[in-house]
């Protein structure tokens, strides 16, 4: 199977990328299928990397919001005493 520019398989596990490696390689994953060049079950490779990098940052996101939303919730009884 294609491997992209930073070695890594395709079907390789993302659990453990944080957030900004997860967007550093999704971005040149986006880079490399701008450029083109590649063959087509590269291109799916790296297409399939990116959809799985971009649900990494999702979850990091959604976690970060679900996060500052509790920390919120709990500040706003503490203001109004």
């Amino acid at each position: 199977m294609a491997k992209t520019e930073t070695g890594t398989e395709p079907e390789q596990s993302t659990g453990a990328l944080g957030y900004e490696q997860a967007r550093d390689e999704l971005i040149e994953v986006v880079r490399r299928l701008e450029a083109g060049g590649t063959s087509l079950e590269e291109s799916l490779a790296l297409w399939e990397r990116g959809e799985e990098l971009a649900k990494v940052c999702r979850r990091w996101l959604d976690g970060a919001r679900e996060r500052l939303n509790a920390a919120l919730e709990t500040d706003e009884p503490a203001a109004e005493d």
